[in-house]
């Protein structure tokens, strides 16, 4: 999200059209009253048509000093930053079960927010222009080979000792039947895009441009998948520019997913790989303490998860832009996502890399509050 602040402690967020403005500010109303968020001051129309809301700026006001994306990479170096880690990810996984709880109705996926999710599905978008109009070149590491993405559909794969199969075009048909526009599902009032940019330490909900009815499982689904894959490697491997924007320190993350071994065997149309799925402490504590709070006391409420988990696997990130290594390692987490046996503690399961030593701390990175 692109903006920029004036020195009065406010937050000019442009806007594209009216609508658009007009929609953002009714689903900010509908939420500022469930949980903390910034005041919004109104709305602006620029000369030439473009529309700012102009926010509350609550780091200028010092509300807040630090993004969730921030206080886990703080984390990852430092040990004693655990603590505030614990206290900002339990506090957002008690409101995003607080609003279920509160708000909470079954209703058609066509009646939330569509941008996230029934946009992205649709026949003819995203995900087709992505992965069905063109056939994708995949450089398998370790190897002299490359195979398409179709190709890779017809090999079968095991992953670190589990039997998968690659076949993104046929979890895309199944998407679209388990997300259809009919297809009725828990939702509530929530924030709508819940990522390391858009939630504040202290606690604070920035970011209302999905906000208002939304899937209880597609608000777990984009936490978790960020907090996995998307905050501490893809986006600031593919998209450097986003995550030094979006963060406030943008530290590089200390480590990342990796495939160790793999053998491709052409005669029987199989492949072997052996991967490991490195984080920082911080963020693997985080991913397991937000696993844990979004399941609730009763250890429930993730069952409708694993759609919108592949759609987000899938639906970020245009595989084009992947290595080859980095887009299997995509391709087998939405293989394991999409299995049945695959429990959620073992799709997230990372292999934590430890804490730097103290002279090995970065010199950027301040002492924690």
């Amino acid at each position: 999200m692109s903006a920029r602040r004036a020195p009065t402690g406010i937050f000019h967020k442009p806007v594209a059209i009216r609508e658009q403005a007009e929609a953002e500010a009714r689903g900010w109303a509908r939420l500022a009253s469930l949980v903390t968020a910034p005041a919004l001051h109104g709305q602006i129309v620029l000369p030439d048509g473009r529309h700012l809301l102009a926010y509350e700026d609550v780091f200028a006001t010092g509300r807040c000093e630090l993004l969730l994306g921030d206080v886990i990479a703080l984390a990852d170096r430092d040990p004693a930053v655990r603590p505030r880690l614990d206290r900002l990810v339990n506090g957002v996984c008690a409101d995003l079960r607080a609003v279920a709880e509160e708000t909470g109705k079954h209703v058609r996926l066509a009646e939330c927010v569509p941008n996230l999710h029934l946009d992205r599905i649709r026949p003819g978008s995203r995900l087709d222009r992505w992965y069905l109009r063109r056939d994708l070149p995949i450089a398998l590491p370790h190897t002299d080979t490359t195979l398409t993405l179709r190709e890779l559909a017809g090999f079968t794969l095991t992953a670190n000792g589990r039997p998968l199969t690659l076949n993104v075009a046929d979890t895309i048909e199944r998407l679209r039947d388990a997300l259809a526009p009919d297809h009725r599902l828990h939702a509530g009032l929530t924030q709508g895009d819940p990522t390391e940019p858009n939630i504040a330490d202290p606690l604070c909900w920035l970011d209302f441009e999905f906000a208002g009815l939304n899937t209880v499982a597609g608000e777990a689904a984009n936490l978790l998948w960020y907090l996995m894959g998307l905050g501490g490697w893809l986006v600031p491997r593919y998209q450097p520019d986003v995550y030094a924007r979006t963060l406030r320190l943008a530290l590089p993350p200390l480590s990342g997913p990796h495939i160790e071994h793999l053998e491709l065997h052409r005669s029987s149309r199989h492949i072997d790989a052996r991967y490991s799925w490195n984080t920082g402490p911080g963020r693997a504590s985080a991913l397991t303490r937000a696993l844990n709070g979004l399941r609730g006391e009763n250890g429930s409420g993730l069952e409708e998860i694993r759609p919108f988990l592949a759609l987000r696997i899938l639906g970020v990130i245009p595989p084009s832009r992947l290595s080859g290594h980095d887009l299997l390692l995509v391709l087998i987490k939405l293989a394991e996502s999409q299995d049945p046996t695959t429990t959620l503690d073992t799709l997230f399961a990372t292999t934590p890399a430890p804490h730097p030593a103290p002279g090995e701390r970065s010199n950027d990175v301040p002492a924690p509050a």
